[in-house]
């Protein structure tokens, strides 16, 4: 097959993420695949062809904008076998794209369906949760793809402090992703306390930043949190998560929570919220434990249940983190692109 992906971003985020983790198999298997961006990037460093093309921008009328590139859309999709359209940003071209072979993945729990979506040859889901609110679409569940060998970043050191060789460890139990209200981090904070009178030694990490300022005061609090240690963004956050002993994601909604995955595939078992497609990806009381979002006390009393057992825990994750692995996601999501190819 030649592909057409078209990312509505330059910069990677978890659906170009799981985009390039699929390309790099499809590739693999004898396939070709170009990607389509609004503006240069780091995508552009992919090392996959790359042509630009203009989805009308993310601000409120860029649907209307998007039309514009209905004919470089359709002239670009005449040199491929099928237009794969990443996130429903891209899913603005459908209306310009009648004839051709398009896929749609839908990576965000929506609150609205448009009516053009149905024109796609088939609908790809990142979780159930998802698919939910995909009314008549049929989607297809995927999940999200991880790499499940983390053999290459054993050597990658953990991005905050540790004690000298001689020096106890003392347990981890982090957050890692956006700070911002959506996410939940200042639950964490707030569980802090409790957590530490139970687990006196315990250190509560909060890995990443705001990239879009979309909460700077929000953001600010957490920063400053006492008792709280903060790091910034890095650059590969799977490799943070064999340092942890806990992962904490205390969001108020997730389409899925490729962060989890990637933890429970490096052993480390999870304290999840009960929203969206995280209850999907944790077995409550098996790898982790899952909660009520926006309860501290709930959190903490999970957290130090889950440290207690965490080797049990721990290695049950590792287990069940191969259902996301990226060559079964590739398995799924090949058969249905060559469905949509012929027809």
């Amino acid at each position: 097959m030649r592909i057409l992906a078209v990312c509505a971003v330059a910069h990677p985020g978890g659906a170009e993420i799981g985009l390039l983790r699929l390309a790099k198999r499809l590739l693999a298997r004898g396939h070709a695949l170009t990607l389509a961006t609004p503006q240069a990037g780091p995508l552009d460093d992919a090392g996959l062809p790359v042509v630009r093309l203009q989805l009308g921008g993310l601000q409120r009328g860029g649907g209307a904008r998007a039309a514009l590139s209905f004919p470089r859309a359709r002239r670009l999709a005449s040199d491929h076998d099928l237009v794969y359209l990443n996130g429903t940003v891209s899913g603005r071209l459908l209306p310009g794209l009648a004839g051709r072979r398009t896929i749609l993945h839908v990576h965000d729990i929506v609150d609205r369906v448009p009516r053009f979506w149905s024109r796609a040859g088939a609908v790809l889901a990142d979780s159930g949760a998802v698919a939910e609110r995909l009314a008549g679409l049929h989607a297809h569940v995927v999940y999200c793809p991880v790499e499940l060998d983390a053999g290459g970043r054993d050597g990658i050191p953990a991005p905050w402090s540790t004690p000298p060789g001689d020096a106890p460890r003392r347990p981890v139990v982090g957050f890692v992703g956006r700070i911002e209200p959506r996410k939940g981090p200042l639950d964490l904070v707030h569980a802090a306390p409790q957590i530490r009178a139970g687990k006196p030694d315990a250190r509560i990490v909060i890995v990443g930043d705001d990239p879009y300022d979309s909460a700077p005061e929000y953001a600010a609090q957490v920063r400053r949190a006492e008792g709280v240690e903060h790091v910034s963004w890095v650059p590969d956050g799977a490799a943070v998560m064999r340092h942890l002993d806990v992962l904490v994601a205390p969001s108020r909604q997730e389409p899925f929570g490729t962060v989890l995955a990637e933890a429970m595939a490096a052993g480390t078992p999870v304290v999840a919220t009960r929203v969206g497609g995280l209850a999907e990806v944790v077995v409550d009381g098996v790898t982790g434990r899952l909660v009520t979002p926006g309860r501290p006390d709930e959190l903490a009393a999970a957290v130090l249940e889950v440290l207690a057992d965490r080797d049990r825990m721990g290695a049950a994750a590792r287990e069940q983190a191969q259902r996301f692995g990226a060559d079964a996601y590739a398995d799924r999501v090949e058969q249905i692109l060559l469905r949509v190819v012929a027809g």
